[in-house]
């Protein structure tokens, strides 16, 4: 049941002037047991975010009329685990919070909606990490995570950008859906690196019926090299499964490129369900090419529409000098890992 308190707190201050207007309390807290192997060390820890990112959030809007409303959202990531907050950055290109307070960093925006489309301002989501997201079993959350995401050269806009300025086109296109964002690193002019933080990044797909399937791309300018994502993915419905896959290419300019993909699905058992998946992300060196492939099993039962318990087994393999491990364990280079995340959702 969603939470209006602030909402009636609000409206008892204002009256009449809000009777259009609602603000809504929301969040998640997810709590799971996770573990880690690896050659060098394992690791064992009670931690957050296994199967949902945890949260807390409020969000508003208010009715202008002719059509139009004006809407905010403000979401910070929690670590219930331990009570602290999630990082964040002020200008795409380094974490210049380590968490410890509550920090608006998943997102935090305020927009302008009508038959236009949405002018959003804020921090927000990227456009081209929707589809590593969206196309994803696990929603790119826990043990199971993709390697796309995982092993990305995508840089600090991978997932979410500050400072940015986006347009979402209105929702009655018959089917059709697309993103368009501008970021800043608000750098100063005379500076080498005035550029770096800046980007540019566009999302089309279409979704009807079964179907759905989106294409990305943006850049990402930085002086040691400015960083190239493009990636495409879709989903389809076949009422007893839902089978989904995604591809993703990043280049940096002098430097390295990356690709990988991911294919799974999602399959309804009763209450819960199960996903699975298989990802890969290969990294282009010269002479190396080091590449790291994810096996993800989990299940998911649902208590209720608010709650559910949820078990995730992953392993990687590390091939070509790769050593990435799982949960938090250590491997050496070309060593398996493997994780494990045993958890309880609960949303609000």
């Amino acid at each position: 049941m969603k939470k209006s308190l602030i909402a009636l707190a609000v409206l008892a201050a204002s009256g009449a002037a809000m009777a259009q207007s609602s603000v809504t309390l929301f969040g998640v807290v997810d709590a799971a047991y996770a573990y880690g192997s690896g050659s060098v060390s394992n690791k064992s820890q009670l931690t957050n975010s296994g199967y949902n990112s945890s949260r807390l959030g409020f969000r508003g809007v208010e009715d202008l009329g002719g059509g139009m409303a004006a809407s905010f959202w403000l979401e910070a990531g929690l670590n219930n685990d331990n009570g602290t907050g999630s990082v964040t950055n002020t200008n795409n290109q380094a974490a210049t919070s380590t968490g410890g307070g509550l920090t608006f960093n998943r997102r935090s925006t305020v927009s302008l909606n009508g038959g236009f489309g949405e002018v959003r301002l804020g921090r927000d989501y990227t456009p081209q990490y929707w589809n590593l997201a969206v196309f994803d079993p696990f929603g790119n959350v826990g043990v199971g995570t993709s390697q796309t995401l995982n092993s990305s050269l995508g840089g600090p806009t991978t997932i979410r950008a500050s400072n940015s300025i986006g347009y979402f086109l209105p929702g009655n296109l018959g089917g059709f859906y697309g993103q368009a964002q501008y970021y800043m690193g608000e750098n100063n002019s005379n500076a080498a690196n005035k550029k770096d933080g800046n980007g540019l990044a566009l999302r089309a797909g279409y979704a009807n019926g079964p179907i759905n399937a989106a294409i990305a791309f943006s850049e990402t300018k930085f002086l040691a090299g400015n960083i190239k994502a493009v990636n495409l993915g879709g989903q389809y419905d076949l009422g007893v499964a839902k089978i989904m896959a995604h591809y993703n290419q990043d280049k940096i300019s002098g430097g390295n490129d990356g690709k990988g993909f991911l294919i799974g699905g999602l399959v309804p058992v009763g209450a819960g369900e199960v996903r699975l998946a298989y990802s890969t992300y290969k990294i282009d060196t010269v002479g190396a090419d080091p590449r790291s492939n994810k096996l993800a099993l989990g299940y998911v039962h649902n208590l209720s529409k608010r709650t559910a318990l949820y078990a995730t087994y992953a392993h990687l393999t590390n091939k070509n000098g790769a050593a990435q491990a799982l949960n938090g364990a250590v491997t050496g280079v070309n060593s398996n890992s493997n994780g494990y995340d045993f958890g309880i959702r609960h949303s609000f």
